[in-house]
C-alpha cells in the first residue's frame, strides 16, 4: 500500500468522525438491525460467527497487522470466531508470519455438538479450548500458562455482558496482552441500545461492557480506546472496545 494511499485513508476516516449525517445513518442502520438480529446471520469457513462484517473485516485487519502468535478469546458459542482466528493465523503463517501459532477458546459450557463441529473442522490444530467461568482463579491460571514464551498476545472478550464480568475480564486478562497489542471488548454497543431491546437480559446502560470498559480506563493508562477503528468502522458493535496497550 502506497504512502500517498494510506494517507487518503486517515483523511477519509478523519472525515467520518466529522461527518454527523453519517454517524446517524450508520447509528439508524445499528438499531434496527439489532431488532433484526442481523449479526445471526453470518458464517466463516462453514461455522456461525454472530459478529457482524464490519468487525470481522477489523479483526482481519489487526491480526494481520499485529501477527500474534497467541489469541485468547473468552466466549466460544457455536465457534465461528475462534474458526475465523484460526484461519487469520493460518493465513499469516502461509505468508511467513509464526508458523505454530494458536487460538485459545474459553467458555463457562462449551456445548457438545458446538465442541465436536469445531474439532472435526480443517483448522482446529490451531484451537484449543478451556471450558469453565473466564473468571474462575483456575482458568485464568491456566489461561495465563498459555501466554508464557509468547511474543504477540491478543485478547477477545465475548462472553457475560454485565459490567461486574466484564471487568473481571479485564482485570485478569488485559495485562496478558503484549505491549503494542489489542484487547478487544465485544459489545460495548449494548451501552447505547435502548434497554428494551434487552428485556431477557441483565445488561442494559450502566451494566454492560462499555461501562466497565469506562470503569477500566479510569486506572490503567496503559490502555487506549483506538478511536480510529471506530470512525473506519461507524456500525460495529464495539464502540471503544478497541483498547490497544500503548505501554
Amino acid at each position: 500500500m502506497s504512502n500517498e494511499f494510506e494517507k487518503e485513508i486517515v483523511e477519509r476516516i478523519g472525515e467520518n468522525s466529522r461527518n454527523e449525517a453519517l454517524k446517524s445513518g450508520a447509528r439508524s442502520f445499528l438499531l434496527e438491525s439489532v431488532k433484526a438480529k442481523y449479526s445471526y446471520n453470518f458464517s466463516w469457513l462453514g461455522r456461525p460467527i454472530i459478529q457482524y462484517p464490519q468487525d470481522i473485516v477489523a479483526m482481519q485487519e489487526i491480526i494481520w497487522s499485529l501477527q500474534p502468535d497467541l489469541i485468547i478469546e473468552t466466549g466460544i458459542a457455536h465457534g465461528g470466531s475462534l474458526i475465523f482466528s484460526a484461519s487469520m493465523l493460518e493465513l499469516n503463517a502461509a505468508c511467513g508470519g509464526p508458523a505454530d501459532a494458536m487460538v485459545l477458546g474459553v467458555d463457562i459450557d462449551i456445548r457438545a455438538h458446538n465442541k465436536e463441529a469445531i474439532l472435526a473442522h480443517p483448522l482446529a490444530r490451531r484451537i484449543s479450548m478451556i471450558e469453565g467461568s473466564s473468571i474462575d482463579p483456575e482458568i485464568i491460571e491456566k489461561v495465563r500458562a498459555q501466554t508464557e514464551g509468547k511474543q504477540c498476545v491478543l485478547v477477545c472478550l465475548d462472553s457475560n455482558h454485565t459490567h461486574a464480568h466484564v471487568l473481571a475480564e479485564l482485570e485478569a486478562y488485559a495485562p496478558l496482552t503484549t505491549v503494542g497489542s489489542y484487547c478487544v471488548v465485544f459489545d460495548t454497543v449494548v451501552e447505547d441500545i435502548p434497554a428494551d431491546y434487552f428485556t431477557d437480559r441483565p445488561w442494559r446502560d450502566g451494566n454492560s461492557p462499555k461501562s466497565a470498559v469506562r470503569h477500566y480506563l479510569k486506572t490503567h493508562a496503559e490502555f487506549e480506546s483506538d478511536k480510529g477503528i471506530d470512525n473506519k468502522l461507524l456500525i460495529s458493535v464495539t464502540p471503544d472496545g478497541y483498547l490497544r496497550r500503548v505501554r
